[in-house]
């Protein structure tokens, strides 16, 4: 990357509304700090209703994903797979490589290694690999496209619920405090109307919007130091940067929290 162009970051999510409740806030951020921003969600969402088919599942939801990224001013990018076909497999990391190369991102962003659902893990497996595939000219992206040389970094966000797929408490590394752009953040996840329903059906989330204003606030709450904030875990930085390299910290400046828990767990080697 050149030292004169402007820097870029990438959420990757599993389905729309994925990055609005778990990273859009650290997005937007991110765009104040000058960051160009991309949007991408790896399934189309086309098995999240019982209201619709399956295709029409799909138009809609493609259509709020777009919406909800023009209130938070990314770039769009179309989903990749459907629903429960988010699998690590060489076809979708192809595809999601050209596209980081494509983008040249400084910063990625990407769901925890540990989550609930099978979707949001397989999401941050392909996320790491592909990113880890930048530079690599002999490995083949879809469509062919010129390998890249730029440091990047890879956060993984809070899982769902705060927890892994055992029930066990997930620490975040660092805590963003997204108090100032939650308002921001919370119409951005608005523009995903027929989630409403599904969600309240199948998985007995009472009011969509209220889920993330919890997880927000409980997130605040861990930090000690803001009222909203997302968690992140840096992932370790062999094949992507320097071993210093924090990107998110840097630009984010005050609004960036190292978690001294985290840190002591790191120490410990647990």
């Amino acid at each position: 990357m050149s030292p004169h162009s402007q820097p870029k970051a990438i959420a990757i999510g599993a389905h729309p509304d994925d990055i609005e409740f778990h990273m859009a806030g650290t997005l937007l951020l991110l765009k104040e700090a000058g960051y160009e921003i991309h949007y991408l969600t790896m399934a189309s969402g086309n098995l999240g209703s019982t209201e619709y088919s399956g295709a029409k599942a799909r138009r809609v939801r493609a259509r709020e994903a777009r919406e909800a990224a023009e209130v938070l001013g990314a770039h769009f990018h179309p989903a990749l797979t459907d629903d429960l076909e988010i699998f690590y497999s060489l076809d979708l990391l192809r595809k999601l490589a050209a596209l980081l190369r494509q983008v040249q991102p400084e910063i990625v962003l990407t769901h925890s290694p540990q989550d609930y659902m099978e979707d949001h893990t397989s999401t941050c497996r392909l996320a790491v690999s592909a990113a880890f595939a930048r530079g690599m000219p002999n490995f083949r992206s879809k469509p062919n496209r010129p390998t890249t040389d730029q440091e990047l970094a890879i956060y993984h966000c809070m899982p769902h619920g705060l927890r892994d797929p055992l029930r066990r408490r997930i620490i975040p590394g660092a805590f963003v405090n997204t108090t100032r752009v939650h308002s921001l953040k919370l119409k951005a996840l608005a523009q995903h109307q027929s989630q409403q329903g599904w969600l309240n059906q199948s998985q007995r989330m009472n009011s969509y919007l209220l889920a993330m204003e919890d997880m927000s606030l409980e997130v605040g709450r861990r930090s000690r130091k803001f009222k909203h904030a997302e968690g992140w875990r840096r992932h370790l930085h062999l094949g992507f940067c320097r071993a210093e390299s924090d990107p998110l910290r840097t630009a984010l400046k005050s609004n960036y929290s190292i978690n001294p828990a985290y840190e002591k767990l790191l120490e410990k080697g647990v």
